[in-house]
């Protein structure tokens, strides 16, 4: 089929990689504008861009596809190369009905999430942070809403005890390569049959830098999750002294269970005690790792990325920063 195919970031890549390879024809791919990236200011182009230029793929990036002008240019485009149906995969931008409609087919989007749970911009973290055991693909006919098109093709996928936000997004990628090449043969054969989206939908919001930040108070596997989740972007962090510090891999410990040391669990004041210790205090540290109390249970952290330094094991963080029981973090 010929395809108008849009989307941005490597899951987009992936997807467009599966289209090709199944035989079909891109006549256009609609991506993100360049953008200035890091200290350095360097100017990045989309993987989706990459991939395009690579195969000989016209590319096209507006700002704000929305814009009178710039769906005008995509009328007009596509009125000298038609497109049977146009594909979306994490484009980035919400499209006007003048745009879905403009292929014979209209657009199909693939959404990383069971619809109608997790609908909007971060279903793959909003999994993970709600502790989900499974997750997947969803195909749909897109429509002006949110999310909110009929569903063609669904496939789920387990989400493992250390599945992290970068591992469940090429899991995800390919999964759904898979299933818009099946969406699309089935298209073809006339044979897709459309259902209406059922049940109680959630929605996962675009996730802000600042959601990386941990607070203490919140229970350990669900902080331990939240690290899962932001990893790789945009990250956990706390602070250690008006530092920020990364974390990068912790495990959950049960309230009353094993400790990095004998060491016994202090109160801020340093006086030992039986109340349970404030969120956020280090009980103990080891080569094991760096014990804290949380709002409900312990959570060992098992590596992390001081200011200005490389992600490492907790032994050797603390090999090179001492670190006492009754410390607190995130001050």
């Amino acid at each position: 089929m010929r395809i108008l195919f849009m989307g941005t970031p490597d899951l987009s890549r992936t997807v467009l990689q599966a289209l090709c390879e199944a035989g079909h024809e891109i006549v256009l791919c609609v991506t993100q504008p360049d953008r200035e990236k890091g200290r350095g200011k360097a100017v990045q182009t989309s993987p989706v861009k990459e991939e395009a230029l690579l195969r000989g793929i016209p590319v096209f990036q507006p700002e704000r596809l929305r814009r009178e002008e710039n769906v005008a240019w995509l009328r007009d485009f596509l009125a000298e190369h038609p497109a049977d149906v146009g594909v979306v995969a994490a484009f980035g931008q919400i499209l006007p009905q003048s745009v879905l409609d403009m292929p014979r087919f209209g657009c199909l989007n693939v959404h990383t999430s069971l619809l109608p749970k997790y609908r909007g911009a971060s279903p793959i973290e909003a999994a993970i942070l709600a502790g989900e055991p499974v997750t997947g693909v969803t195909t749909m006919q897109m429509d002006a809403g949110l999310d909110t098109g009929d569903i063609l093709l669904q496939r789920e996928l387990a989400i493992g005890p250390e599945e992290t936000g970068g591992s469940l997004t090429e899991k995800l990628a390919e999964l759904g390569g898979e299933l818009i090449v099946e969406t699309l043969a089935q298209l073809e054969a006339g044979t897709l049959s459309p259902r209406p989206q059922e049940g109680e939908s959630t929605y996962a919001g675009l996730i802000r830098k600042e959601a990386g930040s941990l607070d203490w108070r919140e229970p350990a596997d669900a902080a331990e999750r939240r690290i899962r989740a932001f990893d790789p972007w945009p990250g956990t962090y706390t602070f250690r002294a008006g530092k920020r510090v990364k974390i990068g891999r912790a495990a959950v410990l049960p309230e009353a269970g094993e400790t990095a040391e004998e060491k016994p669990a202090q109160r801020p004041d340093g006086e030992a005690g039986e109340d349970r210790p404030a969120p956020g205090t280090v009980l103990a540290a080891s080569k094991k790792g760096i014990d804290v109390q949380t709002g409900r249970g312990i959570l060992r952290i098992l590596s992390l990325q001081p200011e200005g330094k490389k992600m490492m094991p907790a032994d050797a963080y603390l090999r090179g920063y001492s670190l006492q029981a009754g410390e607190i973090l995130g001050e």
